[in-house]
């Protein structure tokens, strides 16, 4: 099944995400790019043997995140979204190049034959934890081109999380609009941090002007996915299917088979 397939069916999706555990030439780096890589791998199986629609490989643990990727970020990347693509059977596989490396997540895709990828920042200016970070779809589109890879799906955040909006007087539905007229295949809406519920009125406002699937971004667990999946189309699950809800622990088979029974139920 294509990613194209999941977004196209009449049902609620669910994208869970495998965080790398800290790569090599970071800070958090525990020194074995073996363990890195089996709990890549553990954390996709149980994913998939657990129901999800799509799996997402990112570096989320890498803190703290820069706006581009390191030679060293980008080499591990790869190699763990090789071998998760090579252990899971027939759903898509997605690239999230945290913070924002939209050149690294679509080179990766392309290589491998991943099929989406998730671009944080856009169409917005924000500012972070790390400074400020520009809006990169001109550069993100051309590069697509550039490579061929038109046929790998971009998912953009608007107004993502982890950050403030320097222009606060734009609207979530204006940078909506403007993801969608640079060429973005889905939005992302969040809530302010990772493991923070997204507020419903957020999702219904990005719904009300595009027509591209909206997927809710951070906070869905087995509580509240009914009503969050009443109103976005998907949603990009990780922190809630952690053992203990703690970001760097391994997924746990029991919460994703809790969260996709209390979604198809």
């Amino acid at each position: 099944m294509t990613v194209w397939d999941v977004f196209r069916q009449k049902r609620p999706f669910i994208i869970g995400m495998v965080h790398c555990q800290p790569l090599l030439g970071t800070p958090g780096f525990d020194g074995s790019s073996q363990n890195v890589l089996y709990r890549a791998i553990q954390d996709a199986v149980t994913l998939e043997k657990a129901g999800v629609d799509g799996i997402m490989v990112e570096n989320m643990c890498d803190d703290p995140l820069g706006t581009l990727l390191t030679l060293e970020e980008t080499v591990g990347l790869t190699a763990v979204a090789t071998m998760v693509k090579n252990v899971v059977g027939d759903i898509p596989v997605g690239i999230d190049a945290a913070f924002c490396d939209c050149k690294a997540s679509l080179a990766i895709a392309k290589t491998l034959g991943c099929q989406f990828v998730r671009i944080p920042v856009f169409v917005d200016t924000v500012l972070y934890s790390g400074g400020i970070i520009y809006p990169c779809a001109h550069d993100c589109m051309y590069y697509r081109k550039q490579i061929g890879a038109e046929d790998v799906m971009i998912l953009a955040d608007v107004q993502v999380k982890h950050t403030h909006m320097l222009m606060k007087d734009i609207s979530i539905e204006q940078s909506a609009k403007d993801a969608v007229a640079c060429g973005a295949d889905g939005l992302i809406v969040t809530g302010t941090a990772t493991g923070g519920e997204t507020p419903l009125e957020m999702i219904r406002r990005v719904k009300k002007v595009v027509d591209i699937p909206v997927l809710a971004g951070s906070g869905v667990n087995s509580r509240n996915i009914k009503e969050q999946m009443s109103v976005a189309d998907g949603a990009i699950v990780g922190t809630a299917l952690k053992e203990d809800g703690i970001l760097k622990n391994p997924i746990s088979f029991e919460l994703t088979s809790e969260l996709m029974k209390s979604l198809r139920k």
